[in-house]
């Protein structure tokens, strides 16, 4: 089917754009499962693995590694060979790695399975909201995307209660192979129900530099990020910023490359959404996995009972997304983003003032704050930056939304395990450096508030979707 078919053949058949949708949330709903519960499961990997503080901190770093560096070329692939195609391998692929978690018997190996999962991940990421926006592109676009969002807020929200009735009940390596059923009804719905498949038109190569150069300089940057006290990894750092305007500079002039700076820069509401992304997932991607060291340590909570209090967040978040995605269809996506900002700027700022006392009450009050402020940002932000890219570039699109959640990611998790490092060393987690422990959440809540709040600027500043 041509593109013209393909589009009047969902715009008629309201059943195949939804089992589309229940597709994709499916298998993004189950990713962010195993992202959150594996969190919770740290303390017991810990234990069971004999690892250090800074050893399990690379438990979230490896997977976001590993989709990172793949996520731009996968974009660039999929644009070229076809989205579902894409999506298939990367479900697929995913649910085998989950499989081998079996196999897993010291921390080196289960951080090499994170970054194969990270790997298989990326694949989904770029062309999970490409399918759906172009599923959607004559019709509750905004809706669909936030359902997406929701199913991720979904995941995150029940994958901390899951995973710590997992590691309480079989262990914590049921939380990696659990998602495999799952995933396979995924693969049957796209199989089965959704036709045809997307592609550019436009013939383009892969650009091989540049999906190098991009992987040696995020690899360099955070490695190096993780422990500057030593000169080795300092050296990486500086190599990495090094890589980075390379990168940039190799980009500029490539034929056909995996970012074009200049059209990126001239496309000012998807330019700053993409930053205002970048931000936002910088200040919020820490507080689940500090919250739960400080429930647990801190408050000696057993994980069932953390993840049962940070649920709060990310229940909010889910019920907020698709609400907010439905009114940034008919609003400007800007005020209501912007709006987000400011009220999760606000949770940060209540949960700086906890310490070895703090009730539980005064935590919770913070987490409603952050899930309200989350839940109103995400899917009128994402709206912004799909409905802002053209048809044939939904992909890299869909791609360099993934990427900026995942530096942002990734960059907020590279500055606690360098706080960790600093502060706390290879020694384990106990009752002799529980000062420590709060030190390094204090000084994280500061930075990520300091990120909400350039988050509120550039939401505001983006600009119009809707035409007057």
């Amino acid at each position: 089917m041509t593109d013209q078919q393909l589009q009047h053949y969902y715009d008629q058949n309201t059943r195949a754009r939804w089992l589309a949708l229940l597709s994709v949330c499916l298998a993004i709903f189950i990713t962010s499962v195993t992202m959150s519960a594996a969190n919770i499961a740290i303390p017991s990997i810990a234990r069971d693995l004999d690892a250090s503080a800074k050893a399990v901190s690379w438990i979230p770093t490896s997977f976001l590694w590993g989709n990172i560096v793949l996520l731009l070329p996968a974009g660039r692939l999929a644009d070229m060979i076809g989205r579902k195609r894409m999506y298939i391998l990367g479900v697929t692929f995913f649910s085998l790695f989950s499989l081998c978690i079996f196999i897993v018997n010291d921390i080196n190996s289960l951080l090499t399975l994170r970054v194969f999962q990270g790997f298989s991940v990326a694949l989904i990421t770029a062309t999970s909201m490409g399918i759906i926006g172009a599923v959607f592109a004559n019709s509750n676009r905004g809706a669909a995307l936030g359902m997406t969002s929701s199913s991720v807020y979904l995941g995150l929200s029940c994958g901390p209660i899951i995973g710590g009735w997992l590691t309480v009940e079989f262990g914590w390596r049921a939380v990696f192979w659990m998602p495999t059923p799952v995933l396979l009804a995924s693969l049957l719905l796209i199989f089965i129900f959704v036709k045809g498949e997307w592609k550019s038109l436009k013939v383009e190569t892969l650009d091989k530099v540049g999906s190098v150069l991009f992987a040696a300089w995020v690899s360099a940057f955070f490695i190096g990020m993780s422990d500057v006290e030593e000169m080795s990894n300092f050296a990486l750092l500086i190599l990495g910023i090094g890589l980075f305007f390379l990168f940039i500079k190799q980009q500029a002039n490539a034929a056909s490359p995996l970012i074009r700076i200049r059209a990126l820069r001239a496309n000012r509401i998807f330019s700053r959404s993409i930053l205002s992304s970048f931000l936002m997932y910088s200040a919020n991607f820490p507080i689940v996995f500090l919250m739960s060291l400080y429930l647990q340590y801190i408050h000696q909570l057993s994980p069932l009972e953390a993840g049962q209090l940070v649920l709060i967040q990310t229940f909010i978040m889910m019920i907020l997304a698709p609400i907010a995605g439905r009114l940034s269809d008919r609003y400007e996506p800007r005020y209501l983003a912007t709006g987000g900002c400011f009220s999760f700027a606000i949770g940060l700022a209540i949960l700086f003032w906890i310490d070895m006392d703090t009730s539980l009450t005064y935590i919770f009050v913070g987490l409603i704050f952050l899930g309200i402020g989350f839940g109103l940002f995400s899917s009128p932000n994402n709206n912004a930056i799909i409905s802002s890219a053209s048809k044939d570039k939904l992909s890299i699109a869909s791609a360099l939304l993934g990427l900026s959640r995942n530096m942002g990611n990734m960059f907020s998790t590279a500055i606690v395990m360098m706080l960790m490092s600093v502060m706390l060393g290879s020694q384990s987690i106990g009752a002799d450096n529980l000062d420590q422990l709060l030190a390094v959440i204090r000084i994280v809540l500061v930075l990520t508030l300091i990120s909400a709040l350039s988050a509120c600027y550039f939401s505001f500043t983006r600009g119009q979707i809707h035409q007057k």
